[in-house]
């Protein structure tokens, strides 16, 4: 786990991982824009097998969003496309714009994305001049708060600045919400500043800082990511020979969908998701 920089892709961070950890098989479990800083769950050798399986459905995040313009992008990378500024907005009248954007909602995720239409991704199209529109997508906001606000000016355009705190599910664009909540109080908005303080329950106090001159990295087991992400089932002897060959378990009941199977001896040796009266692998990591 790894506090990202910015001006890094999420690659450059497993390139970066790869050369200080002398080691190709390298990973990582949700991707942040290069602009964005804070946690990125990296994996590493055997671990990266279990990456695509860990339960990350909520993160949060610390962000500025700035009413008054808006870009192509949704972010202050992207060309300026609106101006109209914004007057002034009282504390009552932000807080009701802000309360349509929590709970479940359907949010149109920012054109410049990873989502693939017809097979290319939406921001290659955007890109390459092609006019994308996405379909709006179900996500959850467990949390919008406003910490700060500050009236700035910009170019000459009014504008309105926001620090905000956000905790969502996983699929949630921070960058739509500033570009929906400017079109809310009849104006435009994007977003000029992210960090990631969260994802599932890893927090930013355990990652490793990321810089050129990081040469070491703390790793945490693949048993303590087990124990954090999933229920744990502790198997006898008899039982751990045959999920070392990927063997189901009849009569072995499980409580969730997903398992995770260890050794009396703390191994952390598979997942496994319940069939019938027993269980059966979903992914064995034991050799």
């Amino acid at each position: 786990m790894v506090d990202k920089p910015a001006g890094l892709t999420s690659h450059g961070v497993v390139a970066r991982v790869r050369r200080i950890l002398g080691t190709r098989k390298v990973g990582h479990a949700g991707t942040l824009d290069p602009m964005a800083t804070g946690v990125l769950l990296v994996g590493v050798n055997r671990a990266t097998r279990l990456l695509g399986h860990l339960m990350l459905t909520t993160k949060t995040y610390t962000a500025t969003l700035r009413l008054g313009v808006g870009t192509l992008t949704d972010d202050a990378e992207g060309e300026v496309a609106a101006t109209p500024g914004v007057g002034d907005v009282s504390p009552d009248q932000l807080e009701a714009a802000m309360a349509i954007f929590r709970g479940a909602i359907a949010q149109v995720p920012t054109a410049v994305s990873a989502i693939k239409v017809d097979g290319v991704r939406s921001y290659a199209k955007v890109r390459a001049g092609e006019s994308v529109e996405l379909t709006a997508r179900p996500v959850t906001v467990h949390r919008f708060a406003l910490l700060d606000r500050r009236a700035v000016t910009v170019d000459g355009v009014a504008c309105l600045d926001l620090d905000v705190v956000v905790v969502c599910s996983s699929g949630t664009y921070i960058r739509a919400l500033a570009r929906d909540l400017g079109a809310a109080l009849g104006s435009a908005g994007h977003l000029t500043a992210l960090r990631r303080t969260q994802v599932g329950p890893f927090g930013l106090d355990e990652a490793s800082t990321l810089t050129d001159q990081t040469e070491t990295l703390e790793l945490l087991s693949m048993t303590e990511v087990a124990r954090r992400c999933f229920p744990v089932l502790v198997v006898d002897a008899a039982d751990e020979a045959s999920v070392r060959v990927g063997r189901a378990l009849p009569d072995r009941p499980l409580a969730a969908d997903l398992v995770a199977l260890l050794s009396a001896e703390e191994e952390f040796l598979a997942l496994y998701s319940p069939r019938g009266d027993g269980a059966v692998p979903e992914a064995v990591f034991c050799g």
